[in-house]
């Protein structure tokens, strides 16, 4: 991945592209709370083999972006993200996947920006504030960035906060953690602050894309319930159960990767893209 930093919107902006020998449209990746660039490379690359470049940038206070004292929604991040774009010189149409917080903010691009999304992946997210809750303790776990600061508190809890295979192999979030920059306690706190209150079941009717809803069929954070309530209220979704928990998008990259391949390479919901992202 190449990693560098712009300005988008008055922000410094690091952002991360994974490039491809034949131009495909790109794939927009709204990552989950708290979560630096590197935390999603294990899918980054598996996007990679299957021959989709992806685009993927820290939100303000995350990583390597610039830490911000002024609250936003998730309609000011999606803004961002269309800038990001720009600033990158990626125009037209572009396929997005949101997973988990991120998928909050995949939802929100696809309403506010409806020509710059062709079609949309949501993984392990859910509408927002209602929705079917999680498991107590692992919610409650997640007020705090602190399992990206603390390796020991990520590889103890990861099986209760994560389910599927890190309950099974726990120090696989040691791998997972690896080259990660932990959020800021400020940009942890602004990104909930973003998701309090804010719901799509009202609207999703007028999300018109081609969208993909995968959840963890072992998920304590957003039960699968979720994912089939969204693929109920989308007016063109298909519903895809992973047996496996919350981060299967990591734990599962290939197996998953292929399958977003496949739903993407169905023919384009919207006009070709311009020459997107190649070596």
């Amino acid at each position: 991945m190449h990693i560098d930093t712009i300005s988008a919107l008055g922000f410094s902006i690091r952002v991360g592209t994974t490039p491809v020998r034949e131009p495909r449209r790109p794939l927009l990746l709204f990552n989950g709370i708290g979560a630096s660039i590197e935390f999603v490379e294990p899918f980054t690359e598996a996007m990679q083999r299957e021959g989709i470049p992806s685009v993927v940038f820290d939100i303000p206070g995350v990583g390597g972006s610039e830490k911000t004292l002024k609250p936003y929604r998730f309609s000011g991040l999606a803004k961002l993200a269309a800038s990001v774009l720009n600033e990158r010189n990626i125009h037209g149409s572009v396929d997005v996947l949101g997973v988990s917080w991120g998928g909050a903010l995949a939802q929100q691009f696809a309403k506010d920006f409806p020509d710059r999304c062709n079609k949309l992946v949501l993984a392990a997210t859910s509408t927002g504030a209602i929705m079917v809750p999680g498991r107590l303790e692992a919610i409650l776990k997640m007020v705090s960035p602190r399992r990206y600061i603390d390796p020991e508190f990520m590889t103890y809890w990861a099986g209760h906060l994560y389910g599927g295979d890190l309950r099974d192999k726990p120090s696989l979030a040691e791998l997972l953690l690896r080259g990660t920059a932990p959020p800021s306690r400020t940009g942890y706190f602004m990104q909930l602050l973003a998701g309090t209150g804010w719901t799509s079941i009202h609207w999703l009717h007028r999300i018109h894309q081609p969208v993909l809803v995968m959840t963890g069929q072992h998920d304590p954070l957003v039960p699968p319930i979720n994912g089939r309530i969204l693929a109920a209220l989308l007016p063109n979704a298909k519903l895809v159960e992973v047996n496996c928990g919350h981060l299967f998008l990591l734990t599962r990259a290939d197996e998953v990767a292929a399958i977003i391949d496949s739903f993407l390479r169905d023919a384009p919901a919207t006009a070709n893209a311009d020459p997107v992202i190649s070596s």
